[in-house]
């Protein structure tokens, strides 16, 4: 029974989604970007990254997907924030990382919209889930 429960458990961390996401800094502002009307979880906010590829790192993943999706070169650095939760259709588990320095301006390729927030505003945006510990402690000036 407990080999079940050990193999169950296994089967069930193999179903979470690794998610890398950067925390693009300039100035006082940080980048968010709006989730297309067509994506699931449409219009909602987050921090621009995606899924960690196979035989990738998450810091691999989050420089793979900046480009693609805002076109930009990024030095990815310090890990701040990991957190798993589970949606209805989906466990994630998401890296947050800081990025500081980056070559290239962002240009949106995929999002609804992106913007250069203040922290402070942070909170006045409906961010995913998986996101909102942070943005709160980001807005409260606990991490960046």
């Amino acid at each position: 029974m407990e080999a079940e429960s050990t193999l169950s458990s296994l089967n069930h961390q193999s179903s979470i989604i690794p998610v890398a996401a950067g925390i693009l800094i300039r100035s006082d502002r940080i980048l968010i970007c709006q989730r297309h009307r067509s994506d699931p979880y449409a219009l909602q906010w987050e921090f621009p990254g995606g899924k960690v590829l196979k035989d990738e790192s998450f810091e691999q993943a989050l420089a793979r997907e900046l480009f693609e999706e805002l076109t930009i070169r990024a030095e990815v650095g310090a890990e701040v924030f990991r957190r798993q939760h589970r949606y209805p259709d989906r466990s994630v588990e998401v890296a947050f990382f800081r990025v500081d320095s980056f070559r290239g301006k962002p240009r949106n390729q995929v999002f609804e919209q992106i913007a250069w927030v203040r922290r402070s505003e942070l909170p006045n945006y409906k961010f995913l889930e998986a996101d909102l510990e942070l943005v709160d402690r980001i807005a409260a000036g606990e991490i960046i």
